[in-house]
Order: C-alpha cells, then structure tokens, then sequence
C-alpha cells in the first residue's frame, strides 16, 4: 500500500472532524495499519482525545513547521489508539505569526512528512475549523480530504465555500490534491431532514459520498474524557462499529484505485 495523507477538514465547526480524525486513525491502526495523527488544531482536542497531555508538551507539531525539530523526534505513540501522534496545543497558535515570513510558508509541513513517508501507511491530518495557515499547511500536504458532514441545511451552504477553497489550492498550491469522499456524522435517521439532506447529498456527489454512515451516539461522546478513541473506549458501540466500516471502506477505496491504476 503507498503511502497517503488525507486532511480531515471542514470550514464549519462543530462538525466532527476530530471525532472522525481520531476514530478513524484507530480504526487504520487496529487494521494493521501504521497510522501517524498530525494535530494542527491549537485546540489540542485530537492530542487529548489520544490520551496526551497537551499542556506540558515538549515536541509537538508546533518546532516541526518551524523547523526547529524533525517528526522523527516530535512524534508521540498514543498507547491508547495504537498510533504516533504530532500532538498540539495552544502554543501552536504562535506559528500562524511566525510562518508568515518564511519561505514556503504553506509547505512546511508536506516537506517534514516527506522525511518519514517509508514509516507510515496512512497519515490523518485533524485540520482547524478556517482556512488558516495550519489548514493550508495541511492541503498543501495531503494527497486527499475527507469531508464529515452534518446532514442539516446550514451544513450544505458551508460545503460550497470549503469546495471552492479545495479547488483553489488544487489549481495553485497542490495539483495532487482532492476530494477523497464526504462522511455523514452524527446522523439521526429519525429526523426527516437528515434524511433529505443525506440524499441531496448522494445525488450530487454520487460516489464521493461514503457508504459507511456515522451516528450520533453518545459514547463517542463520552470517549474523549477518558483520553481513548471512541472504537478502544466501547469497541460494541454503534459509532465505534461504524468507524471501523468507515476505515475498512477507505482502504478497499484505495486497494481498489491502486489496481485500476496498475492496470
């Protein structure tokens, strides 16, 4: 399997993008995957939700962008999810001022990766909830993006801005990069609009539209103030089940592209 990056992003916030970013590094793991989860929200909340301490954090993301100190060196295993962590905190906020006079500003962090790309499988990017410059460090890096989609109204007039931004990187900044698929989370089948919108949704974006459907549930909730991914905090829980699916259907994605692309 080659070696991929994929951005989890999405312009709207409270989407749950570091609920899939860190469920889904999981899932990649417990699939005999080598799963590396960069951080590039100074939230932290992906770090915390791996079972890491973000508030004394002596490697991060944060020396990685600036230079200062190679992944190799930065990176963290989350014994809870089975995979490395670039962890972040609020220092991170400082790189935004500091990238902003140095050369390559929106590279830094596709040229770090590039240093460990025979160490891992797959690389997750938890991206911030703007088009900042972690973010555009993360879309510069990626190969692809995955996109976690609340099925409710306001959710589909955010997805045109976040498209139309894909589309800009893609032409000036990263010509590999692209939609990989849309993921609908913290989905109510009992209510009549998620319904309607997850439909809209498969109309226009066909297959682009992952099969595998995440549902609200509190235990995914819950996960993260035990410093465990949702699928190791309750493995038989309906959202942890479905991140596995969702895990198992990203890797036949690419299993399945790979030979097309071999034949």
């Amino acid at each position: 399997m080659s070696f991929r990056i994929y951005a989890v992003a999405n312009q709207k916030g409270g989407v749950g993008k570091t609920t899939t970013a860190v469920n889904l590094s999981a899932a990649l793991a417990r699939l005999g995957r080598r799963v590396l989860l960069v951080d590039l929200d100074p939230q932290g909340n992906a770090t915390m939700g791996s079972g890491i301490d973000k508030q004394d954090l002596e490697r991060s993301v944060y020396p990685v962008l600036l230079g200062l100190m190679p992944i190799d060196q930065a990176r963290i295993h989350s014994e809870a999810g089975g995979y490395d962590v670039l962890a972040a905190n609020r220092d991170l906020a400082g790189a935004e001022i500091e990238l902003v006079d140095l050369e390559g500003r929106e590279h830094r962090l596709a040229e770090a990766l590039a240093e460990v790309k025979n160490d891992y499988d797959f690389v997750v990017l938890d991206c911030p909830p703007s088009l900042s410059l972690l973010t555009l460090n993360g879309l510069c890096a990626a190969h692809g993006v995955i996109i976690p989609m609340q099925c409710e109204y306001f959710a589909l007039e955010g997805l045109s801005d976040l498209l139309n931004s894909i589309k800009r990187v893609h032409a000036n900044l990263n010509p590999k990069l692209e939609v990989i698929g849309l993921l609908r989370v913290m989905f109510d089948p009992r209510m009549t609009l998620s319904q309607q919108v997850s439909d809209q949704l498969v109309t226009h974006f066909g297959n682009k539209v992952f099969q595998a459907v995440i549902p609200r549930n509190v235990r995914l909730a819950e996960a993260p103030s035990f410093g465990q991914p949702g699928i190791v905090y309750d493995p038989g829980s309906r959202g942890s089940k479905a991140y596995l699916e969702f895990g198992e259907e990203l890797i036949a994605r690419l299993d399945e592209r790979s030979a097309t692309e071999v034949a």
